[in-house]
């Protein structure tokens, strides 16, 4: 009899998940239809003068001086000029053109210069890991480098972000484990990239398909061959296959210590983990910290390498005057000294607002906040990926 009533509360609760998920899937597919229809483009806004002109890395003085000779937009009836992300890159390819010696506003890597792979990563959810990897990744990519963002978290957030739904836009075989599975169905990796609606910024999407790798992995274990390539090199090969046509790769890491972060983390050249500057958060990151550092151990004995250029924490959701966020962030100053970004990513309506839309701060239009709420979030942003810029550009040796 009990077991009877075990099985039979265990079968309404299956009915019951099974039933929420395909109500849930049906409004969110007709919340995705509502906000963003089959005709409508994701876009990104366009920009002012001064954030053209940050973005190609030239003084907004000589920004005017080259649209008054001829290039760049037309002006609008205010005789203000707005700038699109194909108006900036088609300036940076002038300024390239008629300039003398290396290129200096096209920033693609050099002779000698290895392609940057960084992993974000963090075992808490809710520490700000995707909204960080976004907003890297479209910065990279407007300041002028070849991005590849790649979706690792089967909850699929990032690809939500840049305009491909797991539910509706990414069928079976269509995310990195395509082309990292075991089996026959593998996939060359070039037919799982996708463009963006960002020049030089191109995705590989993520769905719940991805935990495909963390179920199968343990059989392959058990049944390799010598020949077969280990779980953890597999990211890395996939890879080192197109790695001619990017300069950085930005991987977004599930919450989670599996298969697929360990593979990642050994794809890596560096690695930003993030993290909230609360105790429990910074608790449940020194737990994280052991069983990765125990984790990463038993991959090198088995022949993984791990060789970074840089590791760095980031301060994510900071709010600055919040006496105990200021305490924690000097605590972990303390004990990480230099491995700690300088700037915070700091918690903004502007920038979870912006998320609600699946947009991010450079998609959202600003005139839908108060000024000094957009600016204060966009100067935090702009300061911590141009740290990150910073330590990629010293790894190459770039000044």
């Amino acid at each position: 009899m009990l077991n009877t009533a075990s099985n039979q509360r265990s079968s309404n609760l299956r009915s019951l998940i099974s039933s929420d998920a395909d109500e849930l899937t049906r409004q969110l597919q007709a919340h995705q239809q509502r906000t963003f229809p089959p005709t409508a483009l994701k876009t990104i806004r366009q920009f002012t003068p001064a954030e053209a002109a940050d973005f190609i890395g030239i003084h907004q003085g000589y920004l005017r001086q080259i649209v008054a000779d001829g290039h760049g937009p037309e002006p609008l009836a205010n005789g203000r000029r707005m700038y699109s992300v194909q108006d900036i890159e088609n300036l940076r390819r002038t300024l390239d053109e008629g300039g003398k010696g290396p290129r200096k506003y096209i920033r693609h890597r050099r002779d000698g210069e290895k392609l940057q792979v960084v992993s974000v990563m963090n075992f808490k959810g809710g520490s700000g890991k995707t909204t960080t990897s976004a907003h890297l990744a479209q910065f990279l990519a407007l300041r002028g480098y070849r991005v590849l963002a790649v979706d690792l978290d089967p909850q699929a957030s990032l690809s939500a972000l840049f305009g491909h739904q797991p539910e509706l836009d990414v069928g079976e075989n269509e995310t990195i484990y395509g082309a990292i599975r075991y089996d026959e169905a593998r996939r060359d990796i070039t037919e799982i990239v996708r463009a963006t609606y960002t020049p030089n910024l191109h995705i590989i999407p993520g769905n719940l398909e991805l935990m495909e790798f963390e179920h199968e992995t343990p059989k392959a274990l058990a049944a390799r061959q010598s020949t077969d390539s280990m779980f953890f090199a597999r990211i890395g090969e996939c890879l080192a296959e197109i790695e001619s046509a990017y300069d950085i790769v930005v991987v977004d890491c599930p919450p989670q210590l599996g298969f697929l972060t360990l593979s990642a983390l050994c794809a890596a050249t560096a690695v930003l983990i993030t993290v909230h500057p609360q105790m429990l958060d910074v608790m449940s990151m020194s737990q994280f910290l052991h069983m990765t550092g125990d984790l990463l151990r038993v991959v090198e004995n088995a022949g993984g390498t791990m060789d970074y250029d840089w590791m760095r924490y980031l301060v994510t959701r900071f709010e600055p005057n919040d006496g105990p966020q200021s305490q924690m962030s000097g605590f972990m100053k303390s004990i990480f000294g230099n491995r700690l970004l300088e700037n915070a990513m700091v918690k903004s309506t502007a920038i979870s607002d912006a998320g609600l839309t699946k947009q991010t701060l450079y998609e959202v239009d600003r005139s839908q906040f108060t000024r000094g709420t957009y600016d204060r979030a966009l100067d935090s942003l702009t300061a911590v990926n141009s740290e990150i810029e910073d330590l990629i550009k010293q790894t190459w040796g770039r000044k």
